[in-house]
């Protein structure tokens, strides 16, 4: 027997990874292919007056499924005896075709278990293969229909579609990289892709068009809603005069429902300005409908405006571009100044204006094209331009969202780097000066309550920086520093707490005995407003009380170890000297009270802990 090497069994999984990304392709075609056939068998089946038979219903739904791919449909059979063609695509079939395609070549790309990465361009090649062997069988099958396809749309537009929701799968499959670009790509555009900022300021800018165009289309529906809502009884007219039984009227509905976004593309045109073309010599624009509109009976129709120069109502319909100029702006402005990142990541102006310009560009390129392809001639007479001005509708989204986005995104850049709080009307009051005859006490104690108030406010400023600011109260955050910088005092004014730095220059030059914190001449264990717990906050839980109920506490559940002291000597001058464990007159150990020395403090040996017991003798 003869052994098969690792090359021979690499080519063989190879050949077999091609062959089943084939098969996914052509899979997924027919998928989409037999569920519009059933579809369409079941309308013509519940039809009570059949126009063909078996053959002719399967022919049909092979034209309606290459129409969702955008192929152009030609209808031979017309009143004139001249073949009308058919090139308008129900938007919402389309879904459908794309997905497939799209899941089938991120399946073919993704590694499966206990075997290799298949490569991607193979993937990708097998795959759409596959896929448009069943389209060109569904063109053959079609071809004797009464919607016979185009055989110039089967190349552009239809492989196209399907190759680029292919490549969207495989990319898909990759984890959507953003780069590396292909070799033969300019090397200026191959080291742009390779930066992260410019990686960034292009997803920002995808992000934002994207966000444009959607507004677009929603205020678009919104637009057509309105319309139909008005124009009910013209709708309901058309609907029930296009088929007399239920399964016709079941027919009209499905196509009415697939030609939604077409209608959502038409009102986005109409509110941008150019509107839209009703045949070879009228046009509807917010201004009006100029001459004379060729409009087939559909109840979808039955939003088009009057006749007629336009009134405030239809001027109306211009808030729709403005709101999407809104949105991109409002987009472009979060990514240039994050609520939760430092002043100093923010965008420079010219990032934002660029960006910014970047979006509106692409948000004018997708309007452009969801706008060719939302509308399409219907006929050979005056049916030959039905649908938006795809040319007219881009540069108008261009302009709009250009004009009004720039703008306002830096608008709301300055008011993403706003400091919270108005300037005019700070709640912390700034600290007085200290006269000039004051004594060196209380200019110490003043400079430590200057200190303490810049502390606090850096602290404040450095806690704003990482916490979201809200638009409705930019004064939050302000109304805690007062409390912060002192208690109010029984007048009203508020007095400077006790503050935990040290005065700065506190001497070496100190005289003996002075305590950390303590500036000037005899500030000490000696002067007799010296407060042991001074360099601590003025709050309940140092107070004289609150210490002497935390020492009964721990006596009691000590069991008698602890020794018996007061809590806090009445006279600091009874302190016994840290060189000395036994304190004055043969008493215990030293209290809880015993502060470090001034020697020990200039040598760098730790104070004692105020609230623990000193050593034993």
């Amino acid at each position: 027997m003869t052994q098969r090497g690792p090359k021979a069994t690499a080519e063989r999984n190879r050949t077999l990874d091609l062959a089943s990304a084939l098969v996914r392709g052509a899979v997924a075609a027919g998928l989409g292919l037999g569920a519009l056939t059933v579809l369409v068998m079941v309308v013509w089946i519940s039809s009570p007056y059949p126009d063909s038979g078996p053959g002719g219903v399967l022919r049909a739904a092979a034209g309606v499924w290459l129409l969702a791919h955008g192929a152009g449909l030609v209808r031979p059979d017309t009143l004139s005896g001249v073949p009308a063609p058919v090139s308008m695509v129900p938007l919402l079939l389309v879904l459908g075709p794309v997905w497939l395609a799209h899941r089938a070549a991120r399946d073919a790309a993704e590694p499966e278990e206990g075997r290799p990465r298949p490569s991607r361009a193979g993937a990708f090649c097998a795959v759409t293969a596959g896929y448009l062997l069943v389209v060109a069988g569904a063109a053959a099958c079609a071809r004797g229909g009464s919607l016979r396809p185009d055989p110039d749309t089967l190349v552009f537009p239809v492989a196209l579609m399907v190759a680029g929701a292919a490549a969207a799968g495989v990319w898909t499959a990759a984890g959507r990289p953003f780069g590396p670009l292909p070799s033969w790509s300019p090397l200026a555009l191959q080291e742009a892709t390779a930066r992260t900022l410019f990686r960034d300021r292009a997803e920002a800018a995808c992000r934002s068009a994207a966000a444009g165009v959607t507004v677009l289309l929603g205020g678009g529906a919104l637009l057509v809603a309105v319309a139909l809502g008005r124009n009910a009884g013209a709708a309901q007219d058309a609907f029930l005069g296009l088929a007399g039984d239920w399964p016709g009227r079941f027919a009209v509905l499905l196509l009415a429902a697939s030609l939604v976004p077409n209608a959502a593309l038409w009102g986005a045109a109409y509110g941008l300005g150019p509107g839209f073309s009703l045949g070879t010599g009228a046009t509807a624009t917010p201004l009006g409908l100029e001459g004379t509109p060729a409009v087939p009976h559909f109840p979808l129709l039955a939003a088009v405006p009057d006749q007629g120069p336009g009134s405030l109502l239809n001027g109306a319909a211009l808030v729709v571009p403005v709101a999407a100029a809104l949105a991109v702006a409002w987009f472009t402005a979060r990514r240039a100044a994050p609520a939760d990142a430092p002043r100093a990541q923010a965008w420079s102006t010219r990032e934002t204006v660029r960006v910014t310009l970047l979006a509106a560009l692409g948000c004018a390129a997708g309007t452009a094209l969801l706008t060719a392809v939302a509308g399409g001639p219907l006929g050979s007479g005056a049916l030959r331009e039905f649908g938006p001005v795809w040319w007219l509708a881009g540069p108008a989204a261009l302009v709009w969202t250009a004009g009004i986005g720039v703008p306002a995104a830096l608008l709301l850049r300055l008011w993403r780097l706003r400091t919270p709080g108005w300037a005019w009307r700070r709640d912390v009051p700034e600290a007085d000066e200290p006269p000039a005859t004051a004594a060196p006490p209380a200019r110490a104690a003043a400079t430590a309550t200057a200190v303490e108030a810049e502390a606090g406010e850096k602290t404040e400023a450095e806690a704003v920086v990482g916490r979201r600011r809200r638009w409705w109260a930019p004064w939050r955050g302000r109304g805690g520093a007062a409390g912060a910088a002192g208690d109010a005092a029984p007048g009203g004014t508020a007095a400077p707490a006790a503050s935990s730095v040290p005065a700065p220059g506190t001497a070496p030059d100190a005289a003996p005995g002075a305590l950390v914190g303590a500036a000037g001449p005899g500030a000490g264990r000696g002067d007799a407003g010296f407060e042991p717990y001074d360099f601590l906050p003025t709050d309940p839980w140092h107070e004289k009380d609150f210490r002497e109920a935390r020492w009964a506490s721990l006596k009691r559940g000590s069991g008698g170890l602890m020794a018996d002291f007061p809590a806090d000597p009445a006279d600091p001058a009874d302190l016994a000297d840290p060189a000395d464990p036994v304190g004055p007159a043969g008493a215990g150990p030293a209290g809880p009270a015993d502060f470090a020395d001034p020697a020990d403090f200039a040598a760098g040996r730790p104070a004692p802990d105020p609230d623990r017991p000193g050593p034993t003798p």
